[in-house]
């Protein structure tokens, strides 16, 4: 399934952020682009948080999200958040993928309020991974508060739980873009 977006336009007030848009997504991509340029606003669209002024959108099959915004559940461990929306995740399995992106036996034992934030945003990408049932992914910003070396490990961990899924990965990082390998959309102002 590819995800088909056609002629897009989003307006706020008087400012155009998505002026007649056209992409289809049938594999893993990248999007990139300046602050401002509707990035965020055509994942909300394709989640149908925002509606478009015109245009379609078509092919996003049970979505899974990566928000800027990490929106865990703060009493639960890390591990118990992406249990609870891994649809049949096991708690062996999270503490596994979890361990792979750094995390310390100490660590998973922490409510998720606890958490630092390159550690809150771990989980939030892993939550959108693991998810059983997502047939696609929408991932804004994901790797935001980690260093050059979690960048790397979390990238490696993107492809290999993305396989060929249709997904958009929004980022302002060409190196974390590079290490994805995956082709590269760039939108303008």
């Amino acid at each position: 399934m590819s995800i088909m977006i056609q002629d897009l336009c989003k307006r706020f007030g008087s400012r155009t952020v998505l002026d007649h848009f056209s992409w289809t997504v049938d594999r893993p991509m990248v999007l990139m682009g300046p602050s401002g340029c509707g990035k965020t606003t055509l994942l909300r669209i394709l989640l149908r948080l925002e509606t478009q002024d015109s245009g379609t959108v078509t092919g996003v099959d049970t979505p899974a999200a990566v928000f800027q915004e990490d929106r865990l559940c703060p009493q639960l461990t890390a591990a118990d958040n992406l249990v609870l929306a891994g649809h049949g995740l096991t708690p062996q399995d999270a503490r596994t993928e979890l361990r792979a992106l750094g995390f310390a036996g100490s660590d998973l034992a922490l409510p998720a309020a606890r958490l630092s934030g390159g550690q809150k945003r771990r989980v939030a990408l892993l939550r959108a991974l693991l998810c059983r049932d997502a047939r696609t992914l929408l991932m804004d910003e994901p790797f935001t508060g980690m260093d050059a070396e979690l960048v790397a490990q979390a990238a490696a961990v993107t492809v290999r739980l993305t396989a060929d899924r249709p997904a958009i990965l929004v980022t302002h990082d060409a190196a974390a873009a590079d290490l994805l390998g995956w082709p590269v959309r760039h939108l303008e102002e």
